[in-house]
């Protein structure tokens, strides 16, 4: 259940948060010779060539192209393919999930407001096995233990606990797809525009009833040695476009076991997303139109492009 694939403003929380991220706790294993607070560099990776999916739909008068993306990248994958190098830099405004995802200053304050609680210490709200077990898989991932995590609240951790692996793994959020093309976005002059704000998706999970999420920090708990290779299954299978299989990785479980956290994570988002893009394809005014959103969105039968066809717009794989 990889709401982190989804969800790029918790992604930006976990990159400049208190306790986590760029900013936070070393990603280096206890027997690294990295100095402590610091982050070990891995190994560099052979370059990596990848052809993730695009769809064009035309409408009135103007395109719509979606892209799927995902929000941590290896520096050392090549993304940006010759069709993408087109399209891109000629259309007319960038659509993402979060159109302010790189500002620091609207991220920080998220975090403090819904992912703390100094009142109740995160130990008071867990099970002792699980408080053994997040001192455990803290420890392990270079932080002093599960004390650091105390003013946490558990969605927070549960989702800083599936980011870390994939820091030490050498996934990093600044080479996301979003903050890729935000970044040459901003270089071009570009437009952008957010389908959701930043608060949005902070609330999809601190509003999730506490014993949610205390179940989701279990979960992640027991999963932990897991999450790097899941990562690198989801990213190999989006650098080959296999847009079957981040559906099966990605939606499956999801909707089968957690079907009200599939609609609202999932179905509800999907739906309001495509009304917009209906919108803009059915606006005479709309030109050329780059949309990025997490490649979950674009798989499956729920995905935007199922309901795209089912408004009657006719969706091409490019």
């Amino acid at each position: 259940m990889n709401k982190l694939a989804r969800l790029a403003g918790v992604m930006a929380i976990l990159g400049c948060g208190p306790a986590f991220g760029q900013q936070g706790a070393t990603t280096a294993g206890p027997d690294s010779k990295a100095p402590a607070g610091t982050a070990a560099k891995p190994a560099a990776e052979p370059s990596v060539v990848a052809d993730p999916a695009m769809w064009r739909v035309k409408g009135a008068h103007g395109t719509v192209y979606l892209f799927g993306s995902i929000h941590v990248m290896k520096p050392n994958v090549d993304w940006e393919t010759a069709k993408v190098k087109k399209v891109f830099p000629a259309s007319d405004v960038l659509y993402v999930e979060v159109a302010n995802l790189d500002d620091p200053a609207a991220v920080a304050p998220l975090a403090m407001q819904y992912g703390t609680d100094l009142a109740h210490p995160l130990s008071t709200k867990l099970s002792k096995d699980d408080v053994a077990l997040l001192d455990a898989a803290a420890k392990s991932m270079g932080m002093p233990g599960e004390q650091m995590l105390e003013p946490m609240q558990p969605w927070l951790v549960s989702a800083s606990l599936e980011m870390l692996p994939m820091l030490k793994g050498g996934y990093d959020p600044s080479s996301g797809i979003d903050m890729k093309l935000l970044a040459e976005a901003k270089a071009e002059q570009k437009p952008v525009r957010g389908f959701e704000t930043m608060a949005d998706q902070v609330h999809l999970l601190a509003d999730a009833p506490l014993a949610q999420q205390v179940e989701l920090l279990h979960k992640e708990l027991a999963e932990l040695d897991k999450a790097t290779a899941e990562m690198n299954d989801l990213v190999t299978a989006w650098e080959h476009g296999d847009v079957e299989k981040i559906g099966k990785m990605e939606n499956d479980e999801l909707a089968a076991k957690y079907p009200a956290d599939y609609k609202r994570l999932v179905v509800d988002r999907n739906t309001r997303w495509t009304a917009t893009l209906d919108g803009l394809l059915k606006d005479p005014a709309t030109g050329s139109v780059f949309v990025a959103v997490g490649a979950a969105h674009l798989a499956g039968p729920d995905s935007v492009i199922k309901m795209l066809e089912r408004d009657g717009w006719t969706v091409v794989r490019e």
